[in-house]
């Protein structure tokens, strides 16, 4: 039997007085493709943090990639598991050549510095380039690049070493509506390959969600408030609780849009 990809039980964070995740349960396995939604606040990043390893929950139990965190090597772990973020975005030098971005992840490392690589390394990121349709851009500094087109590079390192679970925390954050879409059509022909690892996808949009996207996870205030496949819990109701506000949900060709219910005037 083939463990979860992630598999968290009981996962709480707590700072002091405050729980930013509270008793979570969440099981992603390796075929999935999951959207986490809900609004600022809600706990979607801290989440993130566990699920990368990059931080380990004060109470329950988080096992990624077959791993329990707490009890096992994550400096082994972590280039098992693919990201791209924010945060992440910022330590990039802004004069690393794209390709360089790219390459580096072979080595876990942001910025290139005395690493040796070889053939296949710069193989597999120009391959991963040109799949994310920015080939042209190799040569090219990561400053110099629109945001549209450094989400896509990012995309790429995230994927360099053959990544077994994907994160992608907010891609579209910063791109005009032109830029979201071409990521959206990106990140959907990418969910249907049958080779790409599980991925896991955070967003405040629904207007952001893929199509071949399968399964929902929404938070509210550290706590879930419904997990599902998408076609069963992406509803208007389900989304309104999350966001804390009455909303209109649509559906047309596999792609979701929300807006706020508008109340009629009493006449």
């Amino acid at each position: 039997m083939i463990d979860p990809v992630v598999q968290l039980e009981a996962v709480s964070v707590r700072r002091g007085a405050a729980t930013l995740v509270d008793r979570i349960d969440w099981v992603v396995e390796e075929d999935e493709r999951w959207v986490v939604l809900g609004p600022n606040g809600a706990g979607k990043t801290t989440l993130m943090q566990i699920v990368s390893a990059q931080l380990h929950p004060s109470e329950g139990e988080a096992h990624v990639l077959g791993e329990r965190l707490g009890a096992t090597d994550v400096f082994e772990l972590r280039p098992r598991i693919g990201l791209a973020s924010a945060s992440l975005a910022e330590r990039i030098p802004r004069s690393e050549a794209v390709r360089d971005v790219v390459v580096s992840a072979s080595y876990g490392v942001v910025g290139r510095w005395r690493e040796e690589y070889f053939r296949p390394d710069h193989e597999r990121a120009e391959s991963l380039l040109n799949e994310l349709g920015v080939a042209r851009l190799a040569d090219r500094t990561f400053g110099t690049l629109s945001e549209g087109e450094r989400k896509r590079v990012q995309i790429a390192r995230a994927l360099m070493t053959d990544p077994e679970l994907l994160i992608l925390d907010e891609p579209a954050a910063g791109l005009d509506l032109g830029g979201r879409e071409d990521l959206v059509s990106t990140l959907s022909v990418l969910a249907l390959d049958g080779v790409a690892p599980a991925i896991v996808l955070v967003s405040h949009h629904v207007e952001e969600i893929p199509p071949n996207f399968t399964h929902v996870l929404m938070l509210r205030g550290g706590k879930v408030v419904v997990a599902g496949p998408l076609e069963h819990v992406m509803t208007e109701a389900n989304l309104s609780a999350t966001f804390g506000m009455p909303l209109v949900l649509e559906q047309t060709a596999g792609r979701y849009a929300a807006r706020r219910r508008l109340r009629r005037r009493s006449t």
